[in-house]
């Protein structure tokens, strides 16, 4: 099956979210506190996937308030952290939402995230993605996590089903 093929049935985007949402670094100051970075570009991919109907979620082994925050932000409502098992975690997710595995994406960076991109209809690592992962991709973005790797794989699914210009066209007017 092609690429393209593969976009067709896409309507759940779930990604990671250290490593592919971000550039992976953990950074810590002084009294311990956590911070990450976040690209805009993400932020915006993620809300035209959401203003062409569509849902999706994060799942992350790590447990962070700075997820919570962001989801939050971008209305994100599948959110699943601590999540040890992320294959047991993505089926629960898929049945929760009546959707087959071949109506899901899913974009990761490490091990843990294997099983799943080797599940879903679309599975994508990005550029920076361990070698492992990048070799049982359907698909590995041009950027690295934490620069618009979720926005590429957003507008490269939107394009495939010929949705792309709905969701760019009030920008242009």
């Amino acid at each position: 099956m092609d690429l393209d093929q593969r976009c067709q049935p896409i309507e759940l985007v779930l990604s990671d979210v250290d490593g592919v949402l971000t550039d992976g670094r953990l950074v810590f100051d002084n009294q311990g506190i956590e911070s990450k970075r976040f690209h805009i570009h993400d932020g915006m991919g993620i809300k035209l996937w959401q203003k062409a109907g569509y849902r999706v979620g994060l799942v992350t082994m790590r447990s962070s308030h700075i997820v919570r925050a962001r989801a939050a932000e971008l209305d994100i409502r599948i959110v699943r952290q601590a999540a040890d098992d992320k294959l047991a975690t993505v089926e629960q997710i898929l049945a929760e939402f009546d959707l087959a595995p071949q109506q899901a994406c899913y974009l990761g960076d490490d091990l843990p995230d294997l099983s799943v991109i080797r599940a879903v209809g679309l599975g994508v690592a990005v550029a920076d993605a361990r070698d492992e992962v990048r070799q049982v991709a359907d698909y590995v973005t041009s950027v690295p996590g934490g620069a618009g790797a979720v926005r590429e794989t957003i507008e490269l699914i939107l394009k495939a089903q010929r949705r792309w210009n709905d969701v760019v066209q009030p920008y242009l007017t």
